[in-house]
């Protein structure tokens, strides 16, 4: 593989492209540093757990760019499109992926607010008299 393999992931808001060419394992996000990108481990583990699931740790230079939502979509979004990326360079990938809850889209999106509510869900105070 030679050529750079791009793919899109989303979570809530948030929309991350990746791309992914042989390399040594560096992982850059918006033209910076992953490590100042995603300040949170939580968040850092979660994005390397991909290529440690699958073996690739260290093999390929990782190029992100993420749009929209908070820290946490976007950490997700970034899983899903690397996922995506690793599964289109081996088809052997996806059942290890799969396993590992990287594969699926989460579709939990933020509700609408409704007219006549405070919010979605929230009511105005009642008032009897």
């Amino acid at each position: 593989m030679q050529q750079m393999i791009n793919a899109v992931g989303r979570r809530k808001t948030s929309v991350a492209r990746v791309f992914l060419k042989n390399g040594s394992g560096k992982i850059t996000v918006n033209e910076r540093d992953f490590e100042t990108y995603f300040p949170l481990e939580t968040h850092r583990n979660s994005i390397t757990k991909v290529f440690s699931v699958t073996d690739t740790l260290g093999k390929y230079d990782v190029k992100v760019n993420v749009d929209g939502g908070g820290v946490s979509g976007q950490a997700g979004a970034v899983i899903l499109g690397v996922a995506r990326a690793l599964v289109e360079i081996s088809e052997e990938n996806r059942p290890v992926l799969r396993k590992n809850g990287m594969m699926t889209r989460d579709p939990r999106m933020v509700e609408r607010k409704k007219y006549g509510q405070k919010k979605a869900r929230k009511k105005f105070q009642f008032s009897k008299r």
